[in-house]
Protein backbone atom coordinates (compact mmCIF):
# COMPACT_ATOMS: atom_id res chain seq x y z
CA UNK A 1 0.00 0.00 0.00
CA UNK A 2 1.33 3.64 -0.90
CA UNK A 3 1.78 5.89 1.79
CA UNK A 4 2.06 9.95 1.25
CA UNK A 5 3.22 12.50 3.30
CA UNK A 6 4.73 16.31 3.07
CA UNK A 7 8.34 16.53 3.38
CA UNK A 8 10.54 19.50 3.82
CA UNK A 9 13.73 19.98 1.34
CA UNK A 10 16.52 23.11 2.12
CA UNK A 11 16.73 25.46 -0.92
CA UNK A 12 20.08 25.51 -2.82
CA UNK A 13 22.25 28.03 -1.21
CA UNK A 14 19.54 28.84 1.87
CA UNK A 15 19.48 26.58 4.81
CA UNK A 16 16.75 29.18 6.11
CA UNK A 17 14.09 27.99 3.41
CA UNK A 18 12.74 24.94 1.55
CA UNK A 19 9.91 23.72 -0.03
CA UNK A 20 7.50 21.27 0.13
CA UNK A 21 7.27 18.65 -1.64
CA UNK A 22 4.50 15.44 -1.87
CA UNK A 23 6.17 12.50 -0.63
CA UNK A 24 4.70 9.03 -2.14
CA UNK A 25 6.24 5.51 -1.36
CA UNK A 26 5.19 2.34 -3.21
CA UNK A 27 7.11 -1.02 -3.83
CA UNK A 28 10.16 0.51 -1.63
CA UNK A 29 9.88 3.17 -4.37
CA UNK A 30 9.94 7.13 -3.63
CA UNK A 31 8.74 9.45 -6.17
CA UNK A 32 8.70 13.86 -4.55
CA UNK A 33 5.96 15.28 -6.29
CA UNK A 34 7.32 19.62 -5.62
CA UNK A 35 4.40 21.94 -4.68
CA UNK A 36 4.88 25.80 -5.11
CA UNK A 37 4.95 26.50 -1.54
CA UNK A 38 8.40 27.85 0.11
CA UNK A 39 8.78 27.96 3.65
CA UNK A 40 10.87 28.85 6.26
CA UNK A 41 12.80 25.86 8.29
CA UNK A 42 12.01 27.26 11.39
CA UNK A 43 7.98 27.27 10.52
CA UNK A 44 8.20 23.36 9.65
CA UNK A 45 8.36 20.45 12.01
CA UNK A 46 10.20 17.84 10.01
CA UNK A 47 9.26 15.10 12.74
CA UNK A 48 5.70 15.28 13.04
CA UNK A 49 5.37 16.90 9.20
CA UNK A 50 3.36 20.08 10.12
CA UNK A 51 3.60 23.43 10.63
CA UNK A 52 4.46 25.15 13.52
CA UNK A 53 2.24 27.84 15.05
CA UNK A 54 4.37 30.88 15.00
CA UNK A 55 5.13 34.45 13.63
CA UNK A 56 2.08 37.14 13.05
CA UNK A 57 -1.77 36.61 13.04
CA UNK A 58 -1.19 37.07 9.36
CA UNK A 59 1.65 34.76 8.70
CA UNK A 60 -0.40 31.86 10.76
CA UNK A 61 -3.41 32.84 8.39
CA UNK A 62 -1.10 32.14 5.51
CA UNK A 63 0.51 28.96 6.58
CA UNK A 64 -3.18 28.00 7.52
CA UNK A 65 -4.39 28.30 3.94
CA UNK A 66 -0.99 26.66 2.61
CA UNK A 67 -1.80 23.93 4.74
CA UNK A 68 -5.17 23.55 3.82
CA UNK A 69 -4.32 23.46 0.23
CA UNK A 70 -1.59 20.56 1.34
CA UNK A 71 -4.30 18.75 2.63
CA UNK A 72 -6.24 18.52 -0.51
CA UNK A 73 -2.93 17.54 -2.90
CA UNK A 74 -2.49 14.86 0.06
CA UNK A 75 -6.32 14.08 -0.51
CA UNK A 76 -5.84 14.07 -3.94
CA UNK A 77 -2.86 11.98 -4.50
CA UNK A 78 -4.61 9.45 -2.27
CA UNK A 79 -7.62 9.09 -4.30
CA UNK A 80 -5.58 8.83 -7.51
CA UNK A 81 -3.34 5.76 -5.69
CA UNK A 82 -7.04 3.97 -4.89
CA UNK A 83 -7.90 4.95 -8.43
CA UNK A 84 -5.31 2.90 -9.69
CA UNK A 85 -5.77 -0.05 -7.01
CA UNK A 86 -9.63 -0.90 -8.85
CA UNK A 87 -7.75 0.12 -12.24
CA UNK A 88 -4.38 -1.38 -12.67
CA UNK A 89 -3.06 -5.10 -11.53
CA UNK A 90 0.72 -3.56 -11.03
CA UNK A 91 1.82 0.15 -10.93
CA UNK A 92 4.52 2.05 -9.73
CA UNK A 93 5.45 5.62 -8.34
CA UNK A 94 5.95 6.40 -11.73
CA UNK A 95 2.37 5.63 -12.74
CA UNK A 96 1.36 7.21 -9.67
CA UNK A 97 3.49 10.71 -10.31
CA UNK A 98 1.84 10.77 -14.32
CA UNK A 99 -1.47 10.42 -13.14
CA UNK A 100 -1.11 13.49 -10.64
CA UNK A 101 0.60 15.53 -13.07
CA UNK A 102 -1.97 14.28 -15.46
CA UNK A 103 -4.99 15.56 -13.31
CA UNK A 104 -3.60 18.69 -12.09
CA UNK A 105 -2.85 19.66 -16.18
CA UNK A 106 -6.88 18.83 -16.97
CA UNK A 107 -8.26 19.84 -13.97
CA UNK A 108 -7.30 23.34 -13.48
CA UNK A 109 -10.13 25.71 -13.18
CA UNK A 110 -9.59 28.18 -15.76
CA UNK A 111 -8.42 25.89 -18.57
CA UNK A 112 -11.40 23.83 -17.96
CA UNK A 113 -13.46 26.55 -18.06
CA UNK A 114 -11.81 27.36 -21.40
CA UNK A 115 -12.75 23.54 -22.69
CA UNK A 116 -16.19 23.94 -21.52
CA UNK A 117 -16.46 27.24 -23.38
CA UNK A 118 -14.71 25.76 -26.69
CA UNK A 119 -17.24 22.95 -26.05
CA UNK A 120 -20.40 25.26 -26.49
CA UNK A 121 -18.96 26.93 -29.30
CA UNK A 122 -18.34 24.08 -31.00
CA UNK A 123 -22.44 22.99 -30.06
CA UNK A 124 -23.39 26.58 -31.79
CA UNK A 125 -24.65 27.93 -28.03
CA UNK A 126 -22.99 31.05 -28.09
CA UNK A 127 -24.98 32.77 -25.31
CA UNK A 128 -23.76 29.73 -22.63
CA UNK A 129 -20.44 30.51 -23.69
CA UNK A 130 -20.15 34.00 -22.71
CA UNK A 131 -22.27 33.13 -19.47
CA UNK A 132 -18.83 30.78 -19.14
CA UNK A 133 -16.68 33.23 -20.04
CA UNK A 134 -18.10 36.19 -17.71
CA UNK A 135 -18.16 33.89 -14.88
CA UNK A 136 -14.70 32.88 -15.60
CA UNK A 137 -13.61 36.46 -15.46
CA UNK A 138 -15.52 36.95 -12.47
CA UNK A 139 -13.96 34.24 -10.21
CA UNK A 140 -10.33 35.20 -11.45
CA UNK A 141 -11.06 38.59 -10.40
CA UNK A 142 -12.03 37.33 -6.98
CA UNK A 143 -8.82 34.88 -7.21
CA UNK A 144 -6.76 37.67 -7.85
CA UNK A 145 -5.41 35.92 -11.50
CA UNK A 146 -4.06 32.62 -9.42
CA UNK A 147 -5.36 29.84 -11.36
CA UNK A 148 -6.42 26.57 -9.03
CA UNK A 149 -7.49 22.95 -9.32
CA UNK A 150 -10.95 22.27 -9.39
CA UNK A 151 -10.68 20.36 -5.94
CA UNK A 152 -9.27 23.02 -4.14
CA UNK A 153 -13.12 24.59 -4.22
CA UNK A 154 -14.37 24.30 -0.80
CA UNK A 155 -17.67 25.48 0.80
CA UNK A 156 -15.53 28.27 2.30
CA UNK A 157 -14.45 29.78 -0.41
CA UNK A 158 -17.59 29.60 -2.15
CA UNK A 159 -18.79 31.80 0.65
CA UNK A 160 -16.25 34.11 0.43
CA UNK A 161 -16.61 34.62 -3.42
CA UNK A 162 -20.53 34.97 -2.49
CA UNK A 163 -19.88 37.88 -0.29
CA UNK A 164 -16.75 39.08 -2.95
CA UNK A 165 -20.09 39.99 -5.26
CA UNK A 166 -21.97 41.32 -2.68
CA UNK A 167 -19.79 43.79 -1.75
CA UNK A 168 -20.04 44.93 -5.60
CA UNK A 169 -23.83 45.42 -5.03
CA UNK A 170 -24.61 42.78 -7.46
CA UNK A 171 -28.06 42.17 -7.44
CA UNK A 172 -29.11 38.94 -5.88
CA UNK A 173 -30.09 36.93 -9.16
CA UNK A 174 -26.83 38.39 -10.93
CA UNK A 175 -24.53 36.61 -8.05
CA UNK A 176 -27.02 33.61 -7.91
CA UNK A 177 -26.31 33.48 -11.73
CA UNK A 178 -22.37 33.25 -11.11
CA UNK A 179 -23.11 30.30 -8.92
CA UNK A 180 -25.23 28.24 -10.66
CA UNK A 181 -22.71 28.40 -13.61
CA UNK A 182 -19.68 27.67 -11.51
CA UNK A 183 -21.41 24.88 -9.95
CA UNK A 184 -22.55 23.45 -13.26
CA UNK A 185 -18.89 24.04 -14.12
CA UNK A 186 -17.73 22.04 -11.10
CA UNK A 187 -20.22 19.29 -11.69
CA UNK A 188 -18.94 18.39 -15.25
CA UNK A 189 -15.42 18.71 -14.01
CA UNK A 190 -16.79 15.76 -11.38
CA UNK A 191 -18.48 14.17 -14.09
CA UNK A 192 -15.25 13.77 -15.87
CA UNK A 193 -13.31 12.64 -12.87
CA UNK A 194 -11.91 15.48 -10.82
CA UNK A 195 -12.55 14.62 -6.52
CA UNK A 196 -14.75 17.66 -6.22
CA UNK A 197 -15.71 18.58 -3.01
CA UNK A 198 -19.74 17.52 -2.06
CA UNK A 199 -22.13 20.15 -0.99
CA UNK A 200 -19.93 23.11 -1.74
CA UNK A 201 -23.10 25.21 -2.55
CA UNK A 202 -25.11 24.22 0.22
CA UNK A 203 -24.86 27.78 1.73
CA UNK A 204 -25.26 30.20 -1.00
CA UNK A 205 -28.06 31.44 -2.67
CA UNK A 206 -29.01 29.45 -5.91
CA UNK A 207 -32.50 30.73 -7.09
CA UNK A 208 -33.82 32.86 -8.82
CA UNK A 209 -35.79 36.22 -7.20
CA UNK A 210 -38.83 37.36 -8.84
CA UNK A 211 -37.67 40.39 -10.77
CA UNK A 212 -39.47 43.86 -11.74
CA UNK A 213 -41.46 43.60 -14.88
CA UNK A 214 -39.66 44.45 -18.10
CA UNK A 215 -42.94 45.05 -20.17
CA UNK A 216 -43.21 48.30 -21.76
CA UNK A 217 -46.88 49.99 -21.96
CA UNK A 218 -48.41 50.13 -24.87
CA UNK A 219 -48.75 53.78 -24.88
CA UNK A 220 -45.05 53.74 -24.58
CA UNK A 221 -44.50 51.46 -27.60
CA UNK A 222 -46.75 53.31 -29.87
CA UNK A 223 -44.37 56.54 -28.88
CA UNK A 224 -41.44 54.47 -29.24
CA UNK A 225 -42.58 53.10 -32.80
CA UNK A 226 -43.66 56.55 -33.88
CA UNK A 227 -40.62 58.59 -33.01
CA UNK A 228 -38.83 60.38 -35.94
CA UNK A 229 -35.20 59.34 -34.87
CA UNK A 230 -34.10 59.66 -38.97
CA UNK A 231 -31.49 62.36 -37.35
CA UNK A 232 -29.76 59.40 -35.17
CA UNK A 233 -29.36 56.07 -37.46
CA UNK A 234 -27.36 54.65 -34.31
CA UNK A 235 -31.21 55.37 -32.59
CA UNK A 236 -33.09 54.58 -35.39
CA UNK A 237 -31.79 51.15 -36.13
CA UNK A 238 -31.87 50.39 -32.03
CA UNK A 239 -35.66 51.22 -32.78
CA UNK A 240 -36.11 48.87 -35.47
CA UNK A 241 -34.47 46.12 -34.27
CA UNK A 242 -36.51 46.27 -31.06
CA UNK A 243 -39.87 46.41 -32.61
CA UNK A 244 -39.01 43.47 -35.09
CA UNK A 245 -38.77 41.96 -32.09
CA UNK A 246 -42.02 42.99 -30.87
CA UNK A 247 -43.46 42.30 -34.12
CA UNK A 248 -42.16 38.58 -34.16
CA UNK A 249 -43.89 37.71 -31.14
CA UNK A 250 -40.60 38.92 -28.68
CA UNK A 251 -38.42 37.05 -30.34
CA UNK A 252 -34.69 36.70 -29.11
CA UNK A 253 -32.23 38.25 -30.25
CA UNK A 254 -29.59 35.70 -30.14
CA UNK A 255 -32.50 34.00 -32.84
CA UNK A 256 -33.12 37.00 -34.71
CA UNK A 257 -29.11 37.56 -35.50
CA UNK A 258 -28.52 34.16 -37.23
CA UNK A 259 -32.08 33.49 -38.83
CA UNK A 260 -31.59 32.81 -42.81
CA UNK A 261 -33.20 34.57 -45.32
CA UNK A 262 -33.94 30.71 -46.67
CA UNK A 263 -36.10 30.58 -43.66
CA UNK A 264 -38.71 32.76 -45.02
CA UNK A 265 -40.94 31.22 -47.25
CA UNK A 266 -44.13 31.74 -48.89
CA UNK A 267 -45.03 34.32 -46.29
CA UNK A 268 -43.96 32.40 -43.05
CA UNK A 269 -40.99 32.17 -41.06
CA UNK A 270 -40.18 28.86 -39.59
CA UNK A 271 -36.66 28.91 -37.39
CA UNK A 272 -35.71 26.84 -34.29
CA UNK A 273 -35.37 28.06 -30.85
CA UNK A 274 -31.51 29.27 -29.89
CA UNK A 275 -32.76 28.39 -26.33
CA UNK A 276 -34.83 25.27 -26.50
CA UNK A 277 -34.34 23.93 -30.11
CA UNK A 278 -38.36 23.99 -30.80
CA UNK A 279 -39.17 25.39 -34.43
CA UNK A 280 -41.54 28.07 -34.71
CA UNK A 281 -43.62 29.39 -37.06
CA UNK A 282 -45.10 33.20 -38.01
CA UNK A 283 -46.68 34.83 -40.16
CA UNK A 284 -44.48 37.39 -41.92
CA UNK A 285 -46.42 40.79 -42.52
CA UNK A 286 -46.01 44.31 -43.93
CA UNK A 287 -44.76 46.12 -41.38
CA UNK A 288 -41.81 43.39 -40.87
CA UNK A 289 -41.12 43.75 -44.39
CA UNK A 290 -41.13 47.54 -43.98
CA UNK A 291 -38.46 47.48 -41.45
CA UNK A 292 -36.01 44.89 -43.67
CA UNK A 293 -36.63 47.37 -46.59
CA UNK A 294 -35.23 50.18 -44.98
CA UNK A 295 -31.34 48.40 -44.99
CA UNK A 296 -31.14 47.07 -48.84
CA UNK A 297 -27.31 46.86 -48.40
CA UNK A 298 -28.02 43.56 -46.11
CA UNK A 299 -25.78 41.20 -48.45
CA UNK A 300 -25.52 38.88 -45.92
CA UNK A 301 -27.08 35.41 -45.49
CA UNK A 302 -28.83 36.74 -42.53
CA UNK A 303 -32.48 38.05 -42.50
CA UNK A 304 -32.20 40.73 -40.36
CA UNK A 305 -29.48 43.58 -40.75
CA UNK A 306 -27.70 42.23 -37.64
CA UNK A 307 -24.71 40.79 -38.73
CA UNK A 308 -24.58 42.05 -42.18
CA UNK A 309 -21.02 41.39 -42.23
CA UNK A 310 -20.54 37.38 -42.57
CA UNK A 311 -16.51 37.65 -42.99
CA UNK A 312 -16.57 39.15 -39.31
CA UNK A 313 -15.55 37.60 -36.23
CA UNK A 314 -19.67 36.56 -35.60
CA UNK A 315 -19.18 35.90 -31.54
CA UNK A 316 -17.61 39.08 -31.05
CA UNK A 317 -20.04 41.54 -33.68
CA UNK A 318 -22.89 39.89 -31.96
CA UNK A 319 -21.63 40.81 -28.28
CA UNK A 320 -20.93 44.33 -29.94
CA UNK A 321 -24.33 45.01 -31.60
CA UNK A 322 -25.91 43.53 -28.81
CA UNK A 323 -24.38 46.47 -26.68
CA UNK A 324 -24.52 49.35 -28.68
CA UNK A 325 -28.40 48.37 -29.50
CA UNK A 326 -28.92 48.58 -25.71
CA UNK A 327 -27.23 51.45 -25.00
CA UNK A 328 -29.33 53.57 -27.46
CA UNK A 329 -32.49 52.15 -26.37
CA UNK A 330 -31.27 53.81 -22.78
CA UNK A 331 -31.30 56.87 -24.64
CA UNK A 332 -34.63 56.40 -26.57
CA UNK A 333 -36.47 55.47 -23.16
CA UNK A 334 -35.04 59.23 -21.96
CA UNK A 335 -36.89 61.13 -25.69
CA UNK A 336 -39.93 58.92 -24.80
CA UNK A 337 -40.51 60.33 -21.76
CA UNK A 338 -39.88 56.51 -20.14
CA UNK A 339 -38.98 57.05 -16.61
CA UNK A 340 -36.96 53.54 -16.54
CA UNK A 341 -34.28 52.30 -19.18
CA UNK A 342 -35.15 48.80 -21.48
CA UNK A 343 -33.18 46.35 -23.42
CA UNK A 344 -34.27 44.19 -26.37
CA UNK A 345 -35.29 41.68 -24.11
CA UNK A 346 -37.86 44.15 -22.79
CA UNK A 347 -39.22 43.87 -26.92
CA UNK A 348 -39.99 40.03 -25.72
CA UNK A 349 -41.84 40.61 -21.92
CA UNK A 350 -43.83 43.36 -24.05
CA UNK A 351 -45.36 41.80 -26.40
CA UNK A 352 -46.30 39.22 -23.82
CA UNK A 353 -47.83 41.68 -21.74
CA UNK A 354 -49.50 43.20 -24.47
CA UNK A 355 -51.35 40.34 -25.82
CA UNK A 356 -52.69 39.08 -22.64
CA UNK A 357 -54.23 43.01 -21.95
CA UNK A 358 -55.67 42.41 -25.38
CA UNK A 359 -57.75 39.01 -23.90
CA UNK A 360 -55.13 36.51 -25.63
CA UNK A 361 -55.56 33.40 -24.08
CA UNK A 362 -52.14 32.45 -21.49
CA UNK A 363 -51.90 29.12 -23.63
CA UNK A 364 -51.52 31.02 -27.15
CA UNK A 365 -49.48 33.34 -25.92
CA UNK A 366 -47.43 30.39 -24.42
CA UNK A 367 -47.51 28.56 -27.25
CA UNK A 368 -46.28 31.63 -29.61
CA UNK A 369 -43.10 32.30 -27.82
CA UNK A 370 -42.21 28.98 -27.78
CA UNK A 371 -42.27 28.38 -23.71
CA UNK A 372 -42.38 24.86 -22.69
CA UNK A 373 -45.15 25.20 -20.33
CA UNK A 374 -47.53 28.24 -19.56
CA UNK A 375 -46.02 28.76 -15.82
CA UNK A 376 -43.11 30.20 -17.90
CA UNK A 377 -45.48 32.35 -19.80
CA UNK A 378 -47.17 33.66 -16.16
CA UNK A 379 -43.96 35.05 -15.48
CA UNK A 380 -43.56 37.29 -18.15
CA UNK A 381 -47.08 38.39 -17.74
CA UNK A 382 -47.01 38.20 -13.83
CA UNK A 383 -47.21 41.90 -13.56
CA UNK A 384 -50.67 41.75 -14.79
CA UNK A 385 -52.42 39.62 -12.61
CA UNK A 386 -50.75 42.31 -9.83
CA UNK A 387 -52.33 45.74 -11.65
CA UNK A 388 -55.79 43.77 -11.61
CA UNK A 389 -55.73 42.63 -7.48
CA UNK A 390 -54.45 46.28 -6.80
CA UNK A 391 -57.75 47.77 -8.80
CA UNK A 392 -59.90 44.70 -7.05
CA UNK A 393 -58.25 45.99 -3.47
CA UNK A 394 -58.77 49.45 -4.13
CA UNK A 395 -62.56 49.11 -5.17
CA UNK A 396 -63.06 47.12 -1.96
CA UNK A 397 -61.75 50.05 -0.10
CA UNK A 398 -63.39 52.30 -1.72
CA UNK A 399 -66.38 50.72 -1.23
CA UNK A 400 -65.96 51.43 2.99
CA UNK A 401 -66.67 55.21 2.07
Amino acid sequence: MATVKVKFRPLAGDAEQGRLYIQIIHERQVKLISTPYIVNAAEWDSERGGFVASGSAGRREELYRVNHSLQCHIGRVKAIISRLDKTMLFYNVGDIADECRSYVARFRLFAFFEHRIGQLKLKNKIRTAQNYRSTMNSFKSFLHGEDIIIDLIDADMIERYEAFLQARRLRPNTTSFYMRVLRAVCNTAADEGAFVLPGIFRHVYTGVDKTEKRALPLTVLRRIHSMDLAASPALDYARDIFMLSFFTRGMSFIDMAFILKTDLNNGYLTYSRHKTRQMLKLKWTAEMQRIIDKYPSNTSPYLFPILINPQSNLAYAYRNISYRINSSLKKIAVLAGYPESFTLYSARHSWAYVACTQGVPISVISQGMGHDSERTTRIYISSIDSSAIDRANSKVISSLF
